[in-house]
């Protein structure tokens, strides 16, 4: 018995505990490259955009397609979620450094990650295909004045 209510206790709590983001480390190990970390991003976009669609596509029957309608949700939000994770803890808190010497450019960088991160929250929100474009160019934008070349 006692058995039981430990682990009923232990699932309790970790259901209603919130989810801990989880992201790389802020050491300078080097593992994560910034252009993987692009690639994640692109990815985490054509999966919005592609939930977008699907979830468009299956509200024509909801009440036939719940289950598939709700996994879409949850994966467009996660996919959301990610990028604006990779923005706030990889960039904004690793790699965006606060002494750049180019001001102009610092600001840029700042103004664009905002907008991905506004684009992101509002693919959570809806399932408008403008969204997500916008977050598409949006991180192509960040990624030419980061990297200093063009996003793939």
């Amino acid at each position: 018995m006692k058995a039981f209510t430990l682990f009923s206790a232990s699932l309790l709590i970790s259901t209603l505990t919130p989810e801990i983001a989880s992201a790389h480390c802020q050491i300078p190990c080097g593992i994560y490259a910034d252009d993987n970390v692009f690639v994640t991003m692109h990815k985490d976009q054509e999966t919005i955009a592609k939930a977008m669609k699907q979830i468009a596509a299956l509200s024509v029957d909801p009440s036939k397609n719940a289950n598939q309608l709700a996994r879409w949700v949850s994966n467009k939000e996660q996919h959301a979620q990610s990028i604006q994770d990779t923005v706030a803890q990889y960039f904004l808190a690793q790699r965006v450094k606060i002494d750049e010497s180019n001001r102009e450019t610092y600001q840029k960088k700042l103004t664009l990650l905002h907008q991905i991160t506004v684009y992101a929250m509002k693919c959570k929100q809806s399932i408008d295909a403008e969204n997500a474009e916008k977050l598409h160019k949006a991180i192509g934008a960040f990624h030419t004045i980061y990297a200093g070349k063009p996003a793939e």
